[in-house]
């Protein structure tokens, strides 16, 4: 099961992240632009996703991992629960939303290093 720490472990090992506070819970950014954010339940990871198509995939693939509530509705924003999701599976998920919000030059850098 992921954890908050491991949360926190993960995004902060991407390019440029800095851990701030947001609704008085932790939040990552990449220059000042957020990518995630737990939610006050502290288990559940509130990430960007590339639009409402890809939302409603990961909802329908994996409605026990990924989910969202109505204040999210017309938002490309999906909720992942902390205990569905591996640690690779949530690399990968914070990788993802960090390459959205990244600036351009920073994500293709970091896209030449890691392949």
């Amino acid at each position: 099961m992921v954890t908050e720490d491991d949360v926190r472990e993960i995004a902060l090992r991407l390019p440029e992240t800095s851990e701030k506070t947001m609704y008085g819970t932790p939040a990552f950014y990449v220059r000042n632009k957020w990518f995630a954010r737990v939610r006050e339940e502290g288990d559940v990871l509130v990430l960007p996703v590339a639009g409402e198509e890809e939302k409603a995939e990961l909802i329908a693939a994996e409605p026990g991992a990924f989910f969202t509530t109505p204040h999210y509705d017309g938002h490309a924003i999906v909720l992942v629960r902390f205990g569905a999701v591996d640690a690779r599976e949530m690399g990968e998920l914070l990788t993802d939303a960090w390459l959205l919000r990244a600036p351009k030059r920073l994500a293709a850098a970091f896209e030449d290093r890691t392949g």
